[in-house]
Order: structure tokens, then C-alpha cells, then sequence
């Protein structure tokens, strides 16, 4: 099969890149087709060679760097990719890459993260955080009614959606009245854990004081850090939050002397705050989660949010703690249990708990699913064939 892999953006890397770059591993010969591309920030995972740009790329930098400005153009772009030569395409898409138009008998699977999140149930919100005027707030009601008109089409030119969580399979389900099969993203789960969860620090080149909570998100209003650095400053305690992101001056500019807002770190440094940390805050809603899952295989345990896809990664009492609203109160609230509970934690329990979201078992399903699709095409083919020869 000739096989084209499609994904939003790659301007920044995050947990839906990681599902590209584990696809991306898994089918080396295929081209990646993408929106916008940052070859400064991506071209350590994605090599310039392979990638596959859009038209949006000739944009003026600064309209690149603030893409929410090309959001009209963004439901084109993916139209004007040229994918007649392959037999396979997989989308790796929240929003834009599953409206890609392909031949009849091309199979295409998208890869859902979730169906965009701010034109359905999150627009409310997501219009309110961005301080719209009174004309222009109306204009983009206007536009994301349409918007929603549009992704629910695109939605028809999918033959098989993959959900990664039972949360975001039941919202496929809702907005686009398509079933699902739930392949759970791969996590970065190390090998040996009695080593990893081991008080010992000596591995990690630099000792960390292992007295401090940990945050690894992009750092966007819907995440619920500016809640989290919140509650530590009510409590006191030390917080060590990484990630990049729109909020990251207005963090920086609350948070106490107790907090500190790292900014993006790489894998290497990132693991060593997963071994030294106490436990890992996720403080908003995610349709799966994988900081969380990582910070698990590290046998850590972890306070999250009652909703979303932590209900699916987390189990309260053994490998965290949930809390109920995304508030400095509550949060406090749940650190205060997370703390009181933190004798009862079993570092291997919780590492063992997170070996079903592996690397490996993510290629195992994604293999098996692609192979049973394909063979089931075959099928139909030949069925057409032989009708037709009739």
C-alpha cells in the first residue's frame, strides 16, 4: 500500500504529535501532509523532506504565528492536498486534516483526537476567553455555525474513525453519529520500574528535592493552570509546572515565589521532574490525557479532574486522586487527600497500571486495525468485481 499521513499543524509538540511521530515510525515511507509547519521547532521529530505543506504556508510569518487568523481558510486548505496515489490515508486530526478529499477506493481512517472542541461544546467558553467585541464576537458565532456545518460534512468523507478515548468516541458519536474503534495514544511508559520509582535519585545527573508537585501541559486558558498555580499559592507548596503556551506571561506574573513556570523543557529534562516530583496536577479537561499516564509510569500518583479521560487512566485511592471542579479551593482541597493518602500509593501498582497504554500495544492495534479494514475492502471489491463480471 502506498500510505500519506495528515495532521493538523506541526507547529508545536504535543500529545496528538506524538501520535504522528509513533505513525510516522510505523509507516517510514509515507509523506506527512500538514497545515502550517515550523520547521525551527519540528524538524527534530519531522525532517523538512517528508513534510508536505498546505498553501498556508506562504502566509507573512506573523499570520503563521497567530494561525487562529487563518481560521477561514483552514477548512480549504485541506482540500487542496493532491492524494491520488495513495491507497491508504491516515488523518491524525481534532479539527482540520479529516476534510481531506480522497478517491473511492482510497481507505481513510482518522485518527481522532477529538471533534473540535471549541465550535461544539467548548465555544461558549472558547469566545468568552478571547475577549471578542460586540461586532466581532457576532461575526464569529456567524462563522463557527458555519464552521460546524462544515466539520460535520467533512466527518462523511471518513470511512473508519479511531477514538483515543471512550470521551472522545462518544462525542464522535454525538456530533457526527459515527461509531468508533478506541485505540488509546502511546505513552512513554520506562521499562523497568522498580528503577524508575525508586527514591534514589543519583541517575538523573542533578538531585531534585523529591518535595514538589509537578504540571507538564500547553499552557491555554481551557487547561485550568492558572486554577492550579492558584491553589499553590493558597497552600504554599512548591510547583514546578512545564509547558509553553498563551498563558505563559500571565503565569509567570501570579505566581509566588513558590511556583515556577519553567517553559518548554525537552524529553531528557522533562523525565528527570517525573522522577523527583511527589505527584502530577492535571487540572482541566482532556479527552485522554497522556502527561498524566507518564507520570503514572514513573510511580507517581496523580490528582485530576473528575471528567474527561483521566476517568479511564486514573483510579482514585491507588494511582491518584480525583477533584471535582477546576478551582483554587477545590484543587487545594485535592492536594490536601493527595497528600493525607500519599503513604498508601504503591510506586510499582502504579507503574504496572499504565503498561496497557504502551508504544507497543498502539502499534499492535493500529496494525490489526488497518489489516482488518484492508482486507475487508478486498472483499467488497472483489464482490463488485465478480457482480459486474455477471
Amino acid at each position: 500500500m502506498k500510505i500519506a499521513l495528515i495532521h493538523d499543524f506541526l507547529i508545536r509538540f504535543g500529545g496528538a504529535e506524538r501520535v504522528l511521530l509513533e505513525l510516522a515510525r510505523m509507516f517510514p515511507e509515507a509523506p506527512i501532509y500538514t497545515l502550517l509547519y515550523d520547521k525551527e521547532k519540528m524538524s527534530q521529530w519531522f525532517e523538512p523532506e517528508r513534510v508536505k505543506v498546505s498553501f498556508l504556508q506562504k502566509f507573512p510569518r506573523f499570520l503563521r504565528r497567530n494561525h487562529k487568523l487563518l481560521l477561514p481558510l483552514m477548512i480549504v486548505a485541506p482540500e487542496t492536498f493532491d492524494l491520488r496515489d495513495f491507497d491508504l490515508v491516515i488523518s491524525s486530526s481534532s479539527a482540520y486534516a479529516k476534510g481531506v478529499i480522497t478517491r473511492p477506493k482510497t481507505i481513510h481512517i482518522n485518527y481522532c483526537h477529538n471533534p473540535a472542541r471549541f465550535i461544539w461544546d467548548y465555544s461558549f467558553e472558547y469566545l468568552k476567553e478571547q475577549e471578542l467585541g460586540l461586532i466581532s464576537g457576532a461575526i464569529s458565532r456567524i462563522f463557527f455555525s458555519y464552521f460546524r456545518l462544515w466539520d460535520r460534512s467533512a466527518s462523511k468523507r471518513v470511512d473508519y474513525f479511531i477514538a483515543n478515548s471512550q470521551s472522545t468516541a462518544r462525542r464522535i458519536r454525538k456530533y457526527y453519529r459515527r461509531d468508533s474503534r478506541i485505540i488509546f495514544p502511546p505513552c512513554r511508559i520506562p521499562q523497568n520500574g522498580f528503577n524508575v520509582c525508586e527514591k534514589n535519585l543519583q541517575d538523573m545527573g542533578a538531585v531534585l528535592p523529591n518535595d514538589f508537585f509537578l504540571i507538564i501541559s500547553q499552557l491555554a486558558p481551557y487547561k485550568k493552570i492558572d486554577a492550579a498555580v492558584e491553589a499553590f499559592n493558597k497552600l504554599g507548596l512548591p510547583l514546578i509546572v512545564i509547558g509553553d503556551g498563551p498563558q505563559k506571561k500571565y503565569l509567570q506574573k501570579i505566581a509566588k515565589s513558590n511556583v515556577k513556570i519553567m517553559g518548554w523543557l525537552d524529553d531528557k529534562e522533562t523525565f528527570q521532574y517525573l522522577r523527583g516530583c511527589q505527584a502530577l496536577i492535571f487540572s482541566g479537561e482532556d479527552d485522554f490525557g497522556i502527561a498524566p499516564v507518564e507520570a503514572m509510569g514513573f510511580g507517581k500518583p496523580v490528582l485530576a479532574l473528575n471528567r474527561g479521560g483521566a476517568l479511564e487512566t486514573v483510579i482514585p485511592g491507588k494511582t491518584g486522586e480525583f477533584f471535582d471542579s477546576p478551582t483554587p479551593e477545590v484543587i487545594a482541597e485535592g492536594v490536601r487527600r493527595l497528600r493525607e493518602n500519599m503513604p498508601e500509593y504503591d510506586p510499582m501498582e502504579i507503574h504496572n497500571h499504565v503498561k496497557q497504554f504502551s508504544a507497543e500495544r498502539f502499534r499492535e492495534e493500529i496494525k490489526q486495525f488497518i489489516g482488518e479494514k484492508y482486507r475487508l475492502a478486498e472483499q467488497e471489491n472483489n464482490a463488485q468485481n465478480h457482480c459486474d463480471s455477471v
